[in-house]
């Protein structure tokens, strides 16, 4: 049975649509995962445009829908997901963030709201249903199971692992690491994965200035891989100054570091 994943949008903290993010991309954090007949969606960012394009293309009418968490970046993607104002589709979404803050329906209801967006969220004629968990639950959709792990995130952020078929692939973002520590929660989340699509938003260079911003750095994920056995890294949510130049430049060393190593481009597909 099917086991995939397809990058929609790879960059962190804004869109960046420029000459010089066309091969890895300047759509912010999308991707989609099949598993046998289920669909996941992994966050809202900007990328789940294209893909709710091709969800009405190919006749999806129903998936599930993991955010890590809400600020901008991973949801202001979310009212132009086309998809929710087709009344004979279904959407169910998962935050594992905001069960003691109102809820993640509250969250995504607020941004579509006057002043910030014309469309309400009252305009969705898709049937919507949401659960909020804390992280660290576990779950099923269909036939995988999902294991989730908080991250060190400014307002909570949460990571999945999706099984299936004897596969696993791990979605962690966005996370800040310690330096010389690595993070025993993330790294029995990611034990022996198959893939591990991981927050590498800045080199450990750039790190240094960074401290408390949220984010983690490519070679903290290859570490993380490397300790965890893990098969295939995907670096991920690349920052918007990296333009294509720099992120082939960290493409040549990561892989030299970790031959399992890759960094993720938009429209890619990865079959498990």
């Amino acid at each position: 049975m099917d086991f995939w994943v397809r990058f929609w949008g790879v960059r962190g903290s804004i869109a960046c649509p420029s000459p010089d993010h066309v091969r890895y991309g300047g759509n912010t954090s999308c991707i989609e995962v099949k598993a046998g007949d289920t669909h996941i969606i992994l966050d809202a960012g900007t990328g789940i445009r294209n893909l709710g394009q091709s969800f009405l293309e190919r006749g999806v009418r129903e998936a599930a829908m993991l955010l890590t968490h809400t600020h901008w970046d991973h949801i202001n993607g979310f009212p132009f997901f086309t998809p929710g104002y087709v009344g004979d589709h279904r959407f169910h979404i998962y935050a594992g963030h905001l069960a003691a803050a109102g809820g993640v329906e509250r969250v995504l209801a607020g941004q579509m709201a006057r002043p910030m967006f014309p469309v309400p969220f009252e305009a969705l004629k898709a049937r919507f249903a949401f659960t909020d968990f804390e992280a660290g639950e576990r779950f099923e959709l269909g036939d995988a199971q999902i294991r989730t792990a908080p991250l060190r995130h400014p307002d909570g952020a949460t990571g999945y692992r999706i099984e299936f078929g004897g596969k696993s692939i791990c979605y962690v973002t966005d996370t800040e690491h310690e330096p010389g520590k690595p993070d025993e929660r993330v790294l029995e989340l990611i034990d022996h994965a198959d893939m591990v699509i991981y927050d590498s938003t800045y080199t450990d260079e750039e790190f240094k200035e960074k401290v408390g911003w949220g984010h983690s750095t490519w070679q903290e994920g290859v570490r993380l891989a490397k300790l965890a056995n893990v098969k295939r890294l995907a670096i991920f949510h690349h920052d918007p100054y990296h333009d294509d130049i720099f992120m082939d430049g960290v493409a040549e060393e990561a892989k030299r570091l970790f031959e399992g190593s890759f960094v993720a481009q938009e429209g890619v597909q990865i079959d498990l």
